[in-house]
């Protein structure tokens, strides 16, 4: 019988993740240091959480402050940054009332459930039911790994939780499908990030919100990605003329500092009461105190707008790129969450703009997924513009 490896041959942190071969130690604005002391230009954003580039001044000094003053909570009692934060998302957004949480998967968690409990308060215990689409990423707790509508993220915990069913997205025959009369609700995101990039076709996410409001089946967008910012505007939905029933957040809105939270309209909002849901840190001081500070700096007069118009100047160095190079089939997305596909493994496009200082992420095996921070400065938009072409330059993506 073979003998059991050493201790010391054991990392104690679980092997769950494909880390990269660097460790990082230190971050400000858009650039971390690694433990060599090496500088790289982070274009991932720590996906798509530090929005305003890494421990940014703002809210460093209101965490610091919070610090000094109470870390914790409980929710039996009220806690004022949280009333404030939720005052102020219920202003900037379609909806009145917020649940606050620590990640993107419990907000997405907490909207299941809320839908669910909305369809027996309306008498229609039979809508059992929520829509998701194919390619999507909703999270990976038990339930909202089996709404995203990923085979792979399901190999080996089946059987999966009940309750979902998978339409294609962006198609127009699936939407006739939508109310089969056992859905309460439909779960989509206006950009599917980790499903590649792909934005969410405006006639098609019109038209879905046109079947929901037919049928009474609520229209839930997970902006756990695109929210706060990230594409332009406070929030991705608003660009796309819809007026979602539920909306779920979290990434971006702390900073990097763990937050989530699901906002509802009101009629809806009703369904949860006391007993109903909760958390023990979500909404707790620190977070909410995050969160104050993100808003105060994305709600400054031109910020979103500066936002818009980097993102527009990125996108069409991109696309001379792509008009220069073979090797880039296509360049979508919107704001700061951009999908480049490329023809070959994009795993190798990460390694080498590592080697030269910067940082990226893939979305599959064929997408480049940038997410600068949104403060990212238009010298390191050219330096990473000016990278991207030495690299297409020196490899195997250039025309002959």
């Amino acid at each position: 019988m073979s003998q059991p490896p050493a201790v010391n041959e054991l990392s104690a942190v679980m092997n769950v993740y494909n880390r990269f071969p660097i460790t990082l130690i230190r971050g400000k604005g858009s650039y971390v240091w690694d433990e060599a002391g090496k500088k790289y230009l982070d274009f991932t954003s720590g996906i798509a959480t530090c929005s305003l580039g890494h421990v940014p001044d703002t809210v460093q000094d209101k965490l610091t402050e919070q610090l000094a003053t109470l870390w914790h909570c409980s929710n039996l009692f009220t806690i004022p940054e949280q009333k404030n934060l939720a005052n102020r998302l219920s202003q900037h957004s379609c909806c009145d009332q917020v649940f606050f949480c620590n990640s993107g998967a419990e907000a997405n968690e907490a909207a299941i459930k809320l839908a669910k409990k909305f369809a027996k308060d309306q008498g229609k215990p039979e809508r059992k039911e929520i829509v998701t689409f194919h390619q999507s990423f909703h999270g990976r707790t038990g339930t909202t790994m089996a709404a995203t509508a990923q085979e792979k993220i399901h190999q080996g915990f089946e059987p999966i939780a009940p309750g979902f069913r998978y339409l294609p997205f962006n198609d127009q025959n699936a939407l006739t499908q939508i109310d089969n009369g056992k859905t309460t609700a439909v779960l989509v995101e206006l950009i599917q990030g980790e499903g590649g990039v792909h934005p969410a076709e405006q006639d098609w996410i019109l038209a879905l919100q046109e079947h929901c409001q037919k049928a009474d089946i609520l229209l839930m967008v997970d902006e756990i990605q695109t929210g706060i910012g990230r594409t332009g505007t406070l929030f991705a939905y608003e660009q796309f003329g819809i007026k979602p029933d539920v909306i779920t957040l979290a990434k971006g809105l702390g900073s990097g500092f763990p937050v989530g939270a699901m906002l509802a309209k009101g009629r809806v909002a009703a369904s949860f009461q006391p007993g109903s849901h909760g958390s023990t840190f979500g909404g707790n001081p620190l977070a909410m105190t995050a969160g104050g500070a993100t808003l105060d700096v994305m709600l400054e007069k031109e910020f979103l707008h500066e936002v818009t118009e980097k993102s527009n100047w990125l996108f069409e160095a991109l696309q001379n790129l792509k008009d220069n190079f073979e090797g880039i089939k296509d360049v979508r997305g919107k704001g700061f969450l951009i999908g480049i596909e490329v023809d070959g493994n994009a795993a190798e496009l990460v390694s080498a703009f590592r080697d030269k200082g910067i940082i990226v992420l893939t979305a599959g095996q064929q997408v480049l997924r940038i997410l600068p921070p949104l403060t990212v400065s238009w010298e390191e938009m050219r330096a990473f513009i000016h990278t991207f072409n030495e690299i297409l330059a020196e490899g195997e993506y250039n025309k002959p």
